[in-house]
């Protein structure tokens, strides 16, 4: 299945729409206004939170997001590495070792769940607002959302 996450073209939060192919919209994101961690919500279209991500308060070389479940429990931390030569981002703390691999900030990038590529992450090139392609497979595209996020959250606090 494939998603576009797209942020919107006005938001003081940051906030973004998914949409599927045909354009129809699958989730929200909500982004906070006043959020030192860029704090964002991932929810289902009646409003409940799926996912809340964050990024960590303060950085200093490795760079860190923190996706929490619909309780609040942290269930996976992103993070680089200190010399990421190759732009590889690990999530760690989750149920399944998860790599993402390829240059997230060029065009294209792999989600390797247990080794085995489970996503491609392909990024638009619009210098208006950041917006992803997001095919992977359909069990856990929520998720796969809350990642996308995750990392669209450290590029921003990295380079902006």
């Amino acid at each position: 299945m494939k998603v576009y996450v797209k942020n919107k073209l006005f938001s003081l939060g940051g906030s973004s729409f998914v949409v599927d192919e045909n354009k129809n919209p699958v989730l929200n994101v909500k982004g906070k206004i006043f959020s030192i961690t860029r704090k964002k919500y991932i929810c289902d279209l009646e409003g409940n939170v799926l996912y809340k991500v964050r990024n960590k308060w303060f950085n200093w070389f490795i760079h860190k997001a923190f996706i929490y479940d619909k309780d609040n429990n942290k269930i996976a931390t992103v993070k680089d590495k200190w010399f990421n030569i190759k732009q590889e981002y690990f999530v760690l703390g989750y149920k399944d070792e998860i790599k993402i691999g390829g240059k997230f900030f060029s065009l294209t990038c792999q989600i390797l769940k247990n080794g085995e590529v489970i996503g491609t992450i392909r990024r638009e090139i619009n210098f208006i607002r950041d917006s992803f392609e997001l095919d992977a497979k359909d069990e856990d595209m929520e998720f796969l959302v809350a990642l996308v996020i995750a990392l669209d959250n450290i590029k921003d606090k990295k380079y902006k």
